[in-house]
């Protein structure tokens, strides 16, 4: 058996040596598996909407809401119909709660930032139990009527997947980065049946790069996930998407408003999701397994009145799409879905932030194509066409990439008549989103936990590494009395380029030698106790550290002429050695001393 193993692995290090056929290989595998995960988690979610009450079949069979299970005409005397509805996501959240708490914290939220921070922090490493956990917790969250995508869950889920094969096969981060991406392809293509947009959504979010080393494995990734979708489920779109057409070159002038418009409700929502995230998370003293339950009892109470903002909201979309929403209810699902959607994470739920995007990006670009119609009569397209264009606008504001946002809706219609509106739209409403608030709705999740993206991988890798890490503890040393010539022999032979000084009693002396460099010697002063409260000014001046004393003295004779009263007379003297070499200054803390 052992030789067998032995085997085994002596051949799968031979294949594993020609890197991108293995990579290809595993890029298969990895869109195989997150094809099916993405069709299940589909059919998960359409399960429990119908448990919960919250699928159209359930609508039209009369059944309401958590009391489906009731007898008719027991529902019409207790008045429980509309109670049912409120009380799902309720009971939901009851559920999701408990399950996210103690088995996979992670799986908490939109996935997306949890999948950027893997990649970012840890080579690509995601617990295998996230898949799961998500998908469970995802399916439960939206088939009880959360307001959520289900396109963030299923990045996590194929992410979580690509990590797992990785760490099973003992890959390198490198390598487990690029599967974490090929997974997240793999589950947008399977979902929205959309490879381009799945490829392109893995190198520019998640990666961040687009070279050929990574975008072929995740090209192939994408494209076999959406070849198992589509054998599967059929090829279908996500939308019926109405005919377009660009009816007058002055009609992108309105596009370049509904650009402006989506910039900023995207704005709207990365801050409120923040603002609800600091109530919940800080204000709100409630344990974290209980507060799903809140955020489904608000999600509830909207719902009697807008049913619409239920779930991942697709039949609504496809209302606007086809121009059939009145401007007021067009205004009423922008406000409502911001709050359904912000409560239903913050509280604790878990699903993605793609389709509520979608959702706000329909409303608003139906409500400027309605304005637009009112405005310049005969000269405009229909309002679904603004709705189209809106919604490209709305993901590219929220998630800052363009590229991608185009894509999945260029995708979805296929027709190349439309491009030109999604250009200017998603580009202006990237540069509105982008100039009002720096961060996009995932990196500013990131920046919370102190990740930051525009450190790149390296940055945030050096900001978990303590000093006392990286510092040697071992060094060689220079008596003071050491003979020149030896000195140099030394310096000849060791590795290093600075040799600490020391005295008889093995102390570092305030001075430094390094091989081609000359030494100066900085005393600096900082005071820390004086009338105005929290400033510390310093003082500094180049002199030998003998001459502390009188520096002391002249730095409180200025102080008094500025005016200053010294309370509590403590000052901090730093000892600093500045080398000077050919390239910058090196200043380097020598010693601490207290003065009173």
């Amino acid at each position: 058996m052992q030789r067998l193993q032995f085997h085994a692995r002596s051949l799968l290090q031979g294949f594993q040596s020609h890197e991108r056929v293995f990579s290809i290989t595993v890029a298969v595998a990895i869109g195989v598996l997150a094809g099916f995960a993405a069709i299940a988690f589909q059919y998960m979610i359409f399960g429990l909407r119908g448990v919960f009450g919250m699928s159209q079949e359930s609508a039209r069979e009369g059944v309401q809401g958590a009391f489906w299970m009731l007898p008719e005409y027991t529902a019409e005397l207790a008045g429980l119909a509309g109670l049912g509805i409120v009380l799902s996501p309720v009971i939901g959240g009851l559920i999701v709660g408990p399950l996210i708490h103690r088995f996979a914290p992670e799986a908490r939220g939109h996935g997306v930032p949890e999948v950027m921070a893997a990649v970012l922090t840890k080579g690509g490493y995601i617990r295998p139990r996230v898949v799961a956990v998500k998908a469970l917790a995802s399916a439960l969250t939206i088939g009880s009527g959360g307001s959520v995508g289900r396109e963030g869950p299923i990045v996590q889920i194929g992410s979580t997947i690509g990590s797992t094969l990785g760490y099973l096969l003992r890959l390198p981060p490198r390598l487990m980065r690029i599967f974490v991406a090929c997974g997240a392809a793999g589950g947008i293509a399977a979902t929205f049946n959309a490879p381009i947009a799945g490829s392109l959504f893995a190198v520019e979010i998640i990666l961040g790069d687009f070279g050929f080393v990574q975008l072929a494995p995740i090209v192939t990734s994408a494209v076999t996930a959406t070849v198992i979708s589509r054998g599967l489920v059929g090829n279908f779109a996500a939308f019926e998407v109405p005919p377009y057409e660009l009816v007058n070159p002055f009609e992108l002038l309105p596009y370049i408003g509904l650009g402006l418009a989506c910039g900023c409700v995207a704005v709207v929502f990365i801050r409120l999701l923040d603002r609800m995230e600091n109530l919940f998370d800080q204000r709100l003293r409630l344990h974290d397994a209980l507060k799903p339950a809140l955020g489904g009892l608000v999600i509830g109470l909207i719902g009697l009145f807008f049913h619409q903002i239920f779930g991942v909201g697709y039949e609504a979309v496809g209302a606007a799409l086809q121009g059939n929403l009145p401007v007021l209810l067009l205004c009423a699902l922008i406000f409502a879905k911001l709050i359904a959607t912000t409560v239903t994470l913050a509280s604790g739920g878990s699903g993605g932030i793609f389709a509520p995007s979608l959702f706000l990006g329909a409303m608003v670009g139906g409500l400027v194509g309605k304005a637009a119609g009112a405005i310049l009569p005969g000269l405009t397209a229909s309002s679904g066409a603004y709705s189209l264009v809106g919604m490209a606008a709305m993901v590219g504001a929220t998630t800052h990439a363009p590229i991608t946002a185009i894509m999945i809706i260029f995708e979805l219609t296929n027709d190349y008549q439309i491009i030109l509106p999604l250009m200017i739209s998603t580009v202006i409403s990237v540069l509105t989103a982008s100039t009002l608030w720096r961060q996009s709705i995932y990196t500013h999740k990131l920046q919370r936990k102190g990740i930051e993206i525009d450190y790149g991988l390296e940055g945030n890798l050096l900001k978990n590494v303590r000093v006392r890490d990286m510092m040697r503890k071992e060094f060689e040393q220079v008596p003071q009395d050491l003979p020149f010539n030896f000195l140099v022999d030394q310096l000849l032979q060791t590795a290093r380029s600075h040799l600490p000084v020391v005295d008889e009693q093995g102390k570092m002396n305030l001075s430094l030698l390094d091989a081609g460099g000359s030494v100066l010697m900085v005393s600096q002063f900082t005071l820390y106790g004086d009338s105005r409260k929290g400033n510390r000014p310093s003082y500094s001046r180049a002199a030998p550290p003998t001459q502390a004393k009188e520096l002391y003295q002249e730095l409180i004779e200025q102080l008094r002429l500025e005016g200053v009263t010294v309370e509590a007379g403590k000052f901090q003297a730093t000892m600093k050695v500045a080398l000077i070499n050919d390239g910058p200054v090196t200043l380097i803390v020598d010693s601490n001393k207290q003065y009173y």
